[in-house]
């Protein structure tokens, strides 16, 4: 076996199975007009995919399961359009429309709206359960309707998500109180970050279930999500968040959800630390990937 530092470029160093065949396809998108502080998400799918070679060398102590013994494809990184957010987004959602079952890495969060409006004209609306500072669901950011504030929005407007459904973990940032009053009024469960330091992780994920139940669902996980001492490169940090010990107890105790698709967004390489915002974004989507794979 190779050391981690000498495999291939690509998720986990392999993920090689033929991308017309395999039952999990991840790809980069590096996109970051949407955002509206620090940029740099853009290098998050490359940044990612290197602090993934850590995970490579073995199973899941916690059930023993294991992502490579998965049919997995790197497809690479999707095709943007040079400076257009809208034209950007039509070309996501047109890739990711011949992916059954997609795995992205951003890029900011304003792409997972194309996402969602690629799986959601496939199997119709699905749950929602997203993990971020940021409720999201601003109806414009400073004038702009297309942005990383603004995914949730126009996922709840246009009927991609079903908004009873819906859950955000880790939520803290300052907001408008016209917009969080706005999302709660459309059915969205709101768990606070810390809501979730003080109930724990069993009780969040217990919480988590309840609200998406056993229908489709698709997990969206904004690295801004945890605290920023645990991962600082991102574009918009908030003191007070979660624990990457959190996040994986909680995602481990997910197994059973019917995932129909995930994004990590918002990792910025160009802040963060000896890579440790990097290798969590790959630990989440491992982990993602582990909740598949049979023991």
């Amino acid at each position: 076996m190779h050391p981690t530092f000498a495999l291939p470029p690509s998720f986990l160093g392999g993920c090689a199975a033929p991308p017309d065949s395999a039952d999990f396809c991840i790809a980069g998108i590096p996109f970051d007009l949407g955002t509206t502080n620090r940029s740099g998400s853009r290098e998050g799918p490359q940044a990612v995919r290197r602090a993934s070679r850590m995970l490579a060398d073995g199973a899941n102590p916690v059930g023993w399961r294991d992502p490579q013994a998965l049919s997995v494809a790197d497809l690479g990184d999707f095709t943007l359009a040079l400076g257009d957010i809208a034209a950007s987004l039509e070309l996501i959602e047109r890739q990711a429309a011949a992916v059954p079952h997609l795995l992205a890495i951003g890029g900011d969060h304003t792409v997972t709206l194309a996402l969602l409006r690629a799986l959601s004209k496939r199997i119709g609306p699905v749950g929602l359960i997203h993990f971020d500072a940021h409720m999201d669901t601003w109806p414009d950011n400073f004038g702009q309707s297309l942005a990383h504030g603004s995914p949730f929005f126009h996922a709840l407007e246009e009927g991609l998500v079903d908004p009873r459904r819906m859950v955000q973990v880790g939520i803290r940032s300052p907001m408008p109180r016209e917009v969080h009053d706005w999302t709660l009024s459309r059915g969205v469960t709101i768990i606070t970050a810390e809501e979730v330091h003080l109930h724990g992780p069993a009780a969040t994920a217990e919480r988590i279930r309840a609200v998406v139940g056993d229908r489709a669902s698709y997990l969206s996980f904004d690295i801004d999500a945890i605290d920023p001492g645990q991962a600082p490169g991102t574009g918009t940090p908030e003191i007070g968040g979660l624990f990457t010990w959190q996040v994986m107890a909680v995602l481990q105790r997910l197994a059973g959800v019917t995932f129909a698709g995930m994004d990590v967004v918002e990792v910025a390489p160009a802040y963060d630390v000896s890579e440790i915002t990097a290798l969590a974004a790959a630990t989440i989507l491992w982990q993602y990937l582990t909740l598949a794979a049979t023991p």
